[in-house]
């Protein structure tokens, strides 16, 4: 008798345990519900990093990357089969 009560003890502590991490996954799960939109308005709104005066502007990070694209392609791509080059 002994032996189920501590097995009953056991398996009440064991389900208190589960309770209390339950509740605490729901609490993470509201927290990212909550910190998502809030990281990414952030993010557009470029406050996540310092700003760096020197850096390049995004329109011309932009045109460079696709002066550079362009370049690669014209280089690398190859005339179809049975069409003058």
């Amino acid at each position: 008798m002994a032996e189920q009560t501590e097995i009953v003890r056991r398996v009440d502590t064991l389900f208190a345990f589960a309770d209390r991490l339950e509740a605490r996954l729901a609490q993470a799960q509201t927290a990212v519900a909550r910190l998502t939109p809030s990281l990414l308005a952030k993010a557009f709104r470029g406050e996540l990093v310092p700003q760096d005066p020197a850096d390049e502007p995004a329109a011309e990070l932009l045109k460079r990357l696709a002066a550079s694209r362009t370049a690669t392609t014209a280089k690398t791509r190859k005339p179809r089969q049975g069409q003058p080059a």
